[in-house]
C-alpha cells in the first residue's frame, strides 16, 4: 500500500513540474498585419499586449525572386538576425517598437529571445496586368518569412518551434520608366537599332534581312524571333545621363553607370517573342520600317515581365 501511495505522489509531483521544456506555449500572430519601422531594420506584428519583432538587414529582402523551393536562409542569434517576443501590460503600438525613445507605457513585462534557428525568406515578384494589352509590371516583392527550428530563451527555460510561419512582408519595386517615343536609330557600322531617353535604352541587334528598303505586302510583315545570337533585345536603365554618344561603339562605354539590364526572352515561333517589321514608303527613295514586338518578355535573373501582346518598338527611317 505504501508503495502505491509513493508512486501516486511521484506522478503528481512529476506532472506539476515545469523544467522549461515540457510545457508548449502557443504564439499566435496569424491574423496580425505585418508592419515595418522606417528608421531601422525591424519588422513586426502586434497582437493587443504582445509583439513579435524581427531585426534583419534590409538587404536580406532582395529584388531577385527565389529559385523554386530555395529560400534565402539567415542564422538566428541573440545579436544578429534577431527574433524577440515581448509581453506588455497594456495595448502595444508602433510607438513602442520603432521610436528611438519608446513610449513610457505600456511596459514590457516579459521577453522571449530567440537564441538559435534559421530565418527562411522565399521571395516572389508582385505583378499587375494591363487588361488592355496584357502587359505586366512588377510593382513589388513578396517575402514569405518562416522560422525553422527556432529556440526561444524565456524565464522558465526554453521553447522550440520546428516550423513557425511569421508571414508575408511586401517591399516596393523600382518602376522601370519606359518613357520611349517611337523614334528609332540604327548604327551605321552594325545591326543595332536603339531607342533611348535620358536614363534608359531599348536596343535590338536585328537580323538585317528584316530591314529591307522594299514595301511589304498588306498585312504581310517580315517576321523574326527574339533570340540569344540574333535579334537580341536588351533593356538598360542607367544612373547617370544617357546620350547618343553611348551607342555604336566598338566597346560598351562605362559611363553612364549601368543600374539594371534586362534581356529579351528567346521567342517561340508563332507563340512568343515575335518581331514584325512593316515597311512603307516615306517619300522619294525613303522608307519607314515600323517594328512591333508581339508577346515579348524581358528577364533579369529569375525576374521577368511581359511587354504585351503588341508592343510598338518604333519607326526606323532609311533611304536608298
Amino acid at each position: 500500500m505504501k508503495r502505491v501511495l509513493s508512486l501516486l505522489v511521484f506522478v503528481v509531483l512529476l506532472n506539476g513540474c515545469d523544467d522549461g521544456n515540457l510545457i508548449q506555449e502557443d504564439i499566435d500572430f496569424e491574423s496580425a498585419t505585418m508592419q515595418s519601422c522606417s528608421t531601422n531594420n525591424i519588422i513586426y506584428k502586434l497582437n493587443e499586449k504582445e509583439a513579435l519583432l524581427v531585426e534583419i538587414p534590409e538587404t536580406s529582402f532582395t529584388t531577385e525572386p527565389s529559385s523554386t523551393n530555395t529560400p534565402t536562409e539567415l542564422s538566428i542569434s541573440s545579436t544578429s538576425n534577431r527574433v524577440v517576443y515581448r509581453f506588455f501590460n497594456g495595448t502595444v503600438s508602433a510607438d513602442n517598437i520603432c521610436e528611438t525613445i519608446p513610449a513610457a507605457a505600456p511596459i514590457v513585462t516579459d521577453q522571449w529571445t530567440a537564441t538559435d534557428g534559421t530565418i527562411q525568406i522565399l521571395t516572389t515578384a508582385v505583378k499587375t496586368t494591363n487588361t488592355t494589352d496584357n502587359s505586366t509590371k512588377i510593382t513589388g516583392y513578396n517575402h514569405n518569412i518562416v522560422f525553422k527550428n527556432i529556440t526561444f530563451a524565456k524565464s522558465s527555460g526554453t521553447q522550440v518551434y520546428e516550423t513557425f510561419a511569421f508571414g508575408d512582408y511586401v517591399t516596393t519595386a523600382t518602376t522601370l520608366p519606359f518613357l520611349f517615343d517611337e523614334t528609332l536609330e540604327k548604327c551605321s557600322t552594325s545591326n543595332q537599332i536603339y531607342n533611348y531617353t535620358s536614363s534608359e535604352a531599348l536596343m535590338l541587334t536585328i537580323d538585317p534581312s528584316l530591314i529591307v528598303n522594299e514595301v511589304t505586302p498588306l498585312n504581310s510583315p517580315r517576321t523574326g524571333i527574339i533570340g540569344t545570337t540574333t535579334n537580341i533585345l536588351k533593356y538598360r536603365l542607367f544612373s547617370g545621363l544617357l546620350t547618343s554618344a553611348y551607342f555604336c561603339n566598338a566597346t560598351t562605354p562605362t559611363t553612364p553607370a549601368l543600374s539594371q539590364e534586362w534581356n529579351g526572352v528567346a521567342g517561340i515561333s508563332g507563340i512568343s517573342g515575335i518581331i514584325e517589321v512593316t515597311t512603307t514608303t516615306n517619300g522619294p527613295s525613303s522608307f519607314k520600317h515600323t517594328i512591333v514586338l508581339k508577346k515579348a518578355s524581358l528577364a533579369k535573373g529569375n525576374n521577368n515581365f511581359l511587354l504585351g501582346d503588341n508592343y510598338i518598338y518604333g519607326e526606323l527611317l532609311t533611304t536608298n
